[in-house]
């Protein structure tokens, strides 16, 4: 059956929804909503009260991938027999979650099952693996796999572009609606069995990368971390994707979202600065990105290895025996040893030209040292695959023609399956490594070459070395490569350089035995003490810590489709009902009303920025109240707002935040803080015209009392990069000078010390103050960080508001804040002050008609 929560994404997607004629499995845990949680309706989860409650206390991870860590085939009597993968990652990575915590694997099974056996198969991995199994039909995971993820996603975070059919494809949104459709029941497969206030859920690579969304729809605090095992291409790269901001916003729902290297992560918060608008900070060493008042931590870790399963390999007596078999068959050669998959990015046609070139530079190389190729099966399938093998059998067959001898090959290439004890053996007799990929995500193959040379006593007695002597090993690595910056004593090349690579084989080869002990030493104790445990510890420490404030926040989901995210609050910030502060205005009688301009009152992006008639008219009816102060409170020149509202003789007017103020249109300006001089713009203004002009898109902006450095329609990381070297420049040639330099939204601002709009706030309090007026009812409103700094003061106000002084600081939008409610936009606050000026016109009146009843009945 189709449940309606896969409805609904084929709203989404506009694609055809596979049926499955299935019930759903009995589950070992209460589910925490009554009955099967993929029936519910995802339209329901836009609330804060989709989070259901927990049931069950114990700490669990859900650990969701492509692939469950299985191995499955079919006995010959017909039934399926399921083993452990010791070799997945998933499984590997549970050592370092701890005994305490339960483990739930969600994925795909490695081959089909009937769809007759599929509930059968299913309770069979629940009870026996804890193990949820997603059954894909075939032809919509070809789809999936074979097609979005291995023509488009995968492809391209190799940077490899689809300049034409042959390289990739076309975008095809067929297959991108086949990609969410798997993401989405991968998600109803979560729902079956997650408890959203207790588990963590911890979702891994590209295959799934929507996934975040569909389940912050339906649990908004759900406790998500998500990791990407590939690489993540520089924004140039990215930005091709027709749905580049999909993908973005869809991690984003992430909590914590992990690479294996700085520069995957440097690219990924690229790409949310220039096709978001999102920037990221460090604080104590954590990178976070704030994305509509919720935190997206980013943790940079590359994953390890699992030293525990390779040592046991090694122990093994097969393994002892191969290495004996490959000792006698190299005898008196020198081995170096290449293991990569079969596919475009692994560079080992490029390895195999520089075994080559290293051959005819070095004749005496030649009968001495062989290049053993491991080559293991492509994962992918299609042209560009069977181009690989040909081009590398070709290749083979090239050198071993020209440079082979009698009992001699110069190549061996091994593209069989190999028995994991087989690739070991190789391991430990190779004095050099290779990975010459141009493109990889992590590759762990030098990590397990490292532990395989340190090997084991009876290992060593097997080569016939000295169990008490330094191990040795040579590493020669892509610098395109995730494991590259960890290994800090490899020789690091350009595969593209055929020569480069060549040269570092040979220095590999005659670097001083000394060296090659110091080398693997530094490897090993790094490898040892860095492997798949800890970086899954350490994964879940950081998940832990971005979740913490998860209970202390209330949530809105907002958004349709791809486009739906999580608004994270204050639990006491919400919105401003227009009828309880007209009720606190009619019963209060000294008022305080302060008003931001730009962003409350007029749209920011409008581009005319004049009052409209309707603003003008409603000013001036809380003007006329006598209960009533007014400010109107902006960053802009004193000269523009006093031709905006001439026709407003009773507002106050805050120009250039706060630095300039007038309490009426027939009052002289005054100043908040006293200046002698500007003497310090002759110093910043040079400065910042050095910058304007090495900063395309930037302008400067000149005011009275500020000078500003304006960056918005510049190169978002040019600008940014330009600004902080600005800020640091100008606060050093202004150390000495009265002013603050600040940088803000796409600015970096000149200005007096302590010039803010918060001055405009303690200026009319006091004065009140002063003529024996405790305001009851003070409103401020404003949208943007300078604005802040009044909520700030009304907020802390006590000595200068009367005891039980109604307190409303507004903002626009939801957004964290100090300001404790919010209204939507323009228009609601347009809309709350009319009924704040009705409320003052009605009580005009009703004073009116009691004055000419009293003189009446005088008269009288």
């Amino acid at each position: 059956m189709v449940s309606r929560s896969y409805s609904n994404l084929l709203d989404l997607t506009s694609g055809d929804s596979p049926t499955f004629g299935r019930e759903k499995k009995r589950l070992p845990r209460a589910t925490t909503v009554v009955g099967a949680l993929s029936e519910l309706d995802d339209d329901n989860s836009n609330s804060v009260g989709s989070d259901a409650p927990s049931s069950v206390s114990q700490e669990r991870m859900i650990i969701v991938g492509n692939q469950l860590p299985l191995r499955v085939h079919r006995k010959d009597n017909g039934e399926w027999d399921f083993s452990w993968d010791e070799d997945s990652l998933l499984l590997q990575l549970k050592d370092g979650l701890g005994e305490d915590i339960e483990v739930i694997y969600i994925g795909c099974l490695k081959e089909e099952i009937d769809p007759d056996e599929q509930d059968d198969v299913a309770q069979t991995l629940l009870d026996s693996f804890k193990c949820v199994p997603a059954f894909i039909p075939p032809e919509l995971f070809s789809k999936f796999y074979h097609g979005f993820c291995k023509q488009h996603l995968w492809p391209l975070f190799h940077y490899m572009l689809p300049l034409s059919p042959d390289l990739g494809g076309r975008f095809d949104r067929t297959l991108w609606q086949a990609y969410l459709s798997v993401n989405k029941i991968f998600a109803d497969k979560v729902m079956e069995v997650i408890s959203p206030d207790d588990d963590f859920v911890w979702v891994h690579d590209y295959h799934l990368m929507v996934l975040p969304t569909f389940l912050r729809k339906r649990f908004n605090r759900v406790k998500l971390g998500y990791f990407l095992h590939s690489p993540f291409p520089s924004s140039e790269i990215y930005r091709t994707l027709p749905v580049r901001d999909e993908l973005l916003r869809a991690l984003l729902n992430s909590d914590l979202i992990g690479f294996h290297t700085f520069d995957y992560a440097r690219h990924f918060l690229s790409c949310c600065s220039r096709m978001l608008g999102l920037s990221y900070q460090s604080k104590r060493g954590y990178i976070g990105l704030e994305y509509y008042g919720r935190t997206v931590s980013i943790k940079i870790l590359p994953v390890g290895i699992h030293i525990g399963q390779l040592q046991h390999v090694l122990n093994l007596p097969e393994t002892d025996s191969k290495v004996a078999e490959l000792r006698d068959q190299f005898k008196d050669q020198t081995i170096l040893l290449g293991v990569d998959d079969m596919d475009i990015f692994k560079g080992i046609s490029l390895k195999l030209l520089a075994m080559e070139q290293l051959l005819i530079q070095h004749p005496d190389k030649r009968g001495k040292v062989v290049l053993v190729q491991i080559a293991n099966p492509a994962r992918g399938r299609g042209k560009d695959v069977q181009e690989v093998q040909s081009e590398t059998h070709a290749t083979v067959s090239r050198i071993n023609k020209a440079f082979g001898r009698p009992g001699y090959q110069p190549v061996v290439l091994i593209d069989i399956p190999l028995q994991f004890y087989e690739r070991i053996a190789y391991y430990v007799i190779a004095e050099c490594c290779l990975v010459t990929a141009v493109r990889d995500g992590m590759n762990l193959i030098p990590y397990e070459y490292i532990i395989c040379r340190q090997g084991n006593e009876k290992l060593d007695e097997t080569l016939g070395l000295n169990p008490t002597s330094l191990k040795k090993s040579m590493l020669v690595v892509s610098e395109f490569i995730g494991c590259s910056p960890s290994l800090s004593g490899a020789i690091r090349v350009n595969p593209w350089n055929i020569d480069s690579v060549a040269e570092a084989m040979d220095s590999a080869l005659v670097v001083p035995e000394a060296e090659k002990q110091l080398r693997h030493e530094k490897h090993y104790r790094y490898v040892s003490t860095h492997d798949v445990a800890y970086w899954a510890r350490s994964f879940l420490q950081d998940l832990e810590r971005a979740c913490r404030d998860h209970v202390r926040r209330r949530c809105w989901g907002i958004g349709f489709g791809l486009g739906f995210r999580v608004i994270a609050l204050d639990p006491n910030f919400r919105k401003l009902s227009i009828e309880h502060i007209v009720s606190a205005y009619k019963r209060t009688k000294n008022r305080a009303i302060l008003l931001d301009y730009d962003g409350a009152m007029m749209l920011p992006s409008s581009i005319n920025a004049t009052p409209s008639t309707e603003a003008v008219g409603i000013l001036n009816s809380l003007c006329r109240d006598p209960k009533n102060i007014v400010f109107l409170v902006s960053g802009k020149d004193r000269k523009t707002l006093t031709e905006w509202f001439s026709y407003c003789e009773l507002l106050g007017i805050a120009a250039e935040h706060g630095y300039f103020l007038r309490p009426n249109l027939n009052a002289d300006w005054e100043t908040c803080v006293s200046i002698p001089d500007f003497y310090w713009k002759q110093i910043a203004e040079p400065v910042m015209q050095l910058y304007a002009e090495t900063t395309d898109g930037s302008t400067i902006e000149s005011k009275e009392s500020a000078l500003v450095w304006n960056y918005q329609h510049a190169d978002p990381d040019f600008g940014s990069c330009q600004a902080k070297e600005l800020l640091d420049h100008l606060e050093s040639v202004l150390a000495n000078e009265p002013v603050s330099v600040k940088s803000g939204q796409n600015i970096v601002e000149v200005k007096p010390q302590g010039v803010n709009k918060g001055l405009v706030a303690e200026r009319l309090l006091s004065t009140m103050k002063k003529k024996s007026i405790l305001p009851d009812f003070v409103l401020c409103i404003g949208d943007d960080r300078s604005d802040e700094d009044m909520f700030e003061v009304i907020m802390s106000a006590k000595d200068t508001l009367s005891p039980v002084a109604e307190l409303f600081a507004c903002t626009v939008g939801r957004k964290p804040s100090k300001a404790k409610y919010y209204l939507e936009d323009t228009s609601e606050i347009l809309r709350m002050l009319q009924g704040l000026a009705n409320a003052s016109e009605q009580a005009a009146r009703n004073a009116s008609q009691n004055s000419q009843q009293q003189r009446a009945f005088m008269v009288a």
